[in-house]
């Protein structure tokens, strides 16, 4: 290991000293983490994703499944390269996703002979029914915000049903920004498994 962490910059090893007490569970070596590459993190996937709000999102995720994953997390890299790596393929994930979502209806196909036909696109304006499951799901997902602690709840009710920015959150909890970003990954993780646990009943 001491020849390994040899190549590493005093940064790098700084980070590595934090990891291992990451792994641990100590949430202030998270969020020392947190603090030193959200910046960096967020700009690299805003010039992915060109949209600030889900550069905000897909940033807080990438360091969720980091620190979910911290236990697989080995110094054959620096923890920068593995965190840059862990976003990038996260952003990438979203932008797929988001294409499949967005098929245009002027796009056209070449048929065997070379004809350029346009590709039917199916109808999706909700039928009766899709309404009804719609609105099963939005109250699956109210109940589920109702088992969060009051101070998660909170968290996710300003940020996802009133749409107020990190930084309006902060101000009105008067909080600061990185204790905003961090509680809110720990509320939709909790939310997350909360639904993931209803799911499995039914």
């Amino acid at each position: 290991m001491e020849d390994l962490n040899a190549k590493f910059s005093s940064r790098a090893q700084e980070d590595l000293e934090l990891v291992a007490k990451a792994k641990t569970g100590d949430q202030n070596a998270f969020s020392k983490l947190m603090v030193r590459y959200r910046d960096s993190i967020f700009f690299m996937v805003l010039k992915m994703v060109h949209n600030r709000d889900d550069a905000e999102d897909l940033t807080i995720e990438a360091f969720g499944k980091a620190f979910n994953n911290i236990g697989n997390y080995s110094a054959d890299f620096a923890f920068s390269t593995w965190l840059f790596k862990i976003a990038t393929n996260n952003s990438i994930d979203f932008i797929r996703k988001k294409r499949l979502q967005t098929t245009s209806l002027d796009q056209t196909s070449k048929t065997d002979d070379g004809e350029t036909t346009p590709i039917s696109v199916q109808d999706h304006s909700p039928d009766p029914e899709e309404a009804v499951i719609k609105e099963q799901r939005a109250q699956k997902i109210r109940d589920a915000i109702e088992q969060l602690s009051p101070k998660y709840r909170s968290l996710i009710e300003l940020r996802y049903l009133d749409e107020l920015s990190y930084e309006e959150i902060a101000e009105k909890l008067d909080l600061p920004l990185g204790t905003v970003k961090a509680q809110l990954f720990r509320a939709k993780d909790m939310l997350y498994n909360i639904l993931k646990v209803t799911r499995e009943k039914y």
